[in-house]
């Protein structure tokens, strides 16, 4: 089984330098162009299904991967963290005037804000998730449309390979194929892995 994690293209939000997690915003012109580039990474590897975050942005760029080609299932629990809590959605560069001492907490994932996501809920949603992917091996090849927080737990928390560099980038994309009774990393573009 080989699966290709994604992260979706540039959105309107880091356009305009929101804070992101569950805020449901679009992709940009720039992210359809970069989705549309990232189709043609991926046009020989097989993909069967897509599997999606229920967030726009990646619903988006799920359907331009697609482009009516493969199926496409949306799945709650592929979805960003709510790490922002009640700064989700606001201008990073007001909040921190704004709140100064919420922006300050939120340089730590472990701690939680109101509103907001726990770092251990989050992890345990993505691990669920994971598992169930890997134990319907119902297809050769599966391709998850979903955020950079989901990204990280993955390497950080399941995989236990390590942590990935300081970006992710827009329509960065890993592909695992389980050899042996593990995933090995077998392609990749746009992330740096610190490990």
């Amino acid at each position: 089984m080989r699966i290709i994690f994604i992260r979706h293209g540039q959105t309107t939000g880091d356009v305009e330098d929101r804070y992101g997690g569950d805020y449901d915003d679009h992709l940009s012109s720039e992210g359809k162009k970069q989705s549309e580039i990232l189709t043609e990474e991926l046009k020989d590897k097989n993909i069967e299904l897509i599997i999606s975050s229920p967030l726009i942005r990646a619903r988006e760029s799920a359907e331009i991967i697609s482009y009516g080609n493969y199926p496409i299932e949306v799945d709650q629990k592929f979805r960003e963290r709510n790490q922002y809590g009640i700064l989700t959605g606001r201008i990073r560069s007001k909040a921190k005037q704004e709140y100064p001492d919420l922006v300050e907490k939120l340089k730590d994932r472990s701690n939680t804000i109101e509103g907001a996501e726990s770092y251990e809920d989050f992890r345990d949603r993505i691990q669920k998730a994971f598992e169930h992917l890997v134990s319907n091996p119902n297809h050769h090849c599966v391709a998850v449309v979903w955020h950079g927080g989901p990204m990280r737990s993955l390497f950080r928390d399941i995989l236990k390979k390590g942590e990935l560099g300081k970006k992710i980038g827009d329509c960065g994309w890993v592909e695992l194929e389980y050899q042996d009774g593990q995933f090995q990393l077998k392609d990749s573009r746009r992330i740096e892995f610190l490990f």
